[in-house]
């Protein structure tokens, strides 16, 4: 099996170098960028993976790099932020992020993070164990059609591009029509055994949903919020 490549970009030296030596112990290729511009260029060249990218770069900081790589590709992407603000992960969330580090972070952190997005990229990837099922087959609710084998979703009979994320997320919910998943359950069934308290993950991930599938996002009628709780699931 070839080893994943994975593009390091940040300004800061000793991080990068920090970060790089890492992965590449763990038998990663990496490809290198100290601002964002080139870090756009090395994405473009390589074809990396995953993207690392700090947030604070010169030439271009990593949210536009963030935005121009999803205008493209569905590529994962890590962003790293010396800012423990929510609304600063929201950002990076809402620009097409998948996960994000905040600085000072150790190894093992990062390289559950790294394995965690890899993970959820695979073509074949579905939603980790939690003792709820995967659904399979073809399901139809209303205007919204899953064919969870094929992962493609379509809405008024046109289709639906969903990341892998966002569709791991529809069907953890869909397994479990009607009823009320808990934050910790669908973030630990989706995003892995490393999450549980990441609350954001499902606020940013459930409004794509909603823009997505929903007839009207402001007034859900498949995703429903059970405030403090968790989503539910409802079919029409």
């Amino acid at each position: 099996m070839q080893p994943k490549r994975i593009l390091v970009a940040d300004d800061e030296g000793a991080l990068r170098d920090f970060i790089s030596r890492n992965l590449r112990a763990r038998g990663f290729e990496v490809a290198e960028a100290s601002n964002g511009l080139e870090a756009l260029a090395v994405w473009e060249r390589e074809t990396p993976h995953l993207l690392i990218l700090d947030i604070m770069m010169p030439r271009m900081d990593g949210l536009e790099v963030c935005r121009r790589v999803r205008e493209q590709s569905a590529v994962p992407i890590i962003v790293l932020t010396a800012l423990d603000a929510e609304s600063d992960k929201v950002t990076a969330l809402d620009l097409g992020a998948d996960d994000y580090l905040t600085k000072p972070f150790g190894v093992e952190e990062l390289l559950a993070r790294v394995r965690a997005v890899l993970r959820r990229a695979q073509p074949d990837a579905s939603p980790a164990a939690s003792g709820h099922p995967a659904e399979t087959g073809t399901k139809r609710f209303g205007a919204i059609k899953i064919d969870f084998a094929a992962h493609v979703v379509t809405r008024d009979d046109a289709e639906v591009r969903l990341s892998p994320t966002e569709f791991a997320l529809l069907q953890q919910l869909v397994s479990n029509v009607g009823k009320v998943m808990t934050h910790s359950a669908l973030l630990k069934s989706v995003w892995g055994p490393e999450y549980g308290g990441e609350a954001e993950y499902l606020r940013v991930y459930i409004n794509r949903l909603r823009h997505k599938l929903e007839p009207d996002p402001a007034v859900p009628r498949y995703f429903i919020t059970e405030p403090g709780v968790g989503y539910r699931f409802v079919a029409p």
